[in-house]
């Protein structure tokens, strides 16, 4: 858990799809409402850079999703979660994921 998703590096983005994750959501708070003005902004823009390295390496951009919610908005949450892990679990597992079951 970080303070601020603006602290949240590409590094640990592609750490947990190494790691074994088939899919990454980032909840920040609201645009425009963030206590540390632009940290949502910045995160949206890493989020991005991280599809877009995921893309390229062929794993899929759209393994990762940022989301822009306020504390009160729990069913948004849960709409949230719900159609993200549909949507991963309708891509299957991830390509690393693949390569180490059939390594192993």
């Amino acid at each position: 858990m970080l303070p601020c998703t603006g602290r949240i590096e590409e590094t640990l983005l592609l750490e947990a799809f190494e790691n074994g994750a088939d899919g990454v959501m980032v909840i920040g708070c609201l645009e425009g409402d963030c206590h540390y003005l632009s940290g949502n902004i910045r995160a949206r823009a890493r989020v991005a850079r991280v599809a877009g390295i995921l893309e390229s390496i062929r794993i899929g951009g759209d393994r990762i999703r940022m989301f822009n919610l306020s504390a009160g908005e729990g069913a948004k949450f849960a709409a949230y979660v719900n159609e993200f892990v549909g949507q991963i679990r309708e891509l299957g597992p991830s390509s690393i994921n693949v390569a180490r079951k059939n390594a192993a």
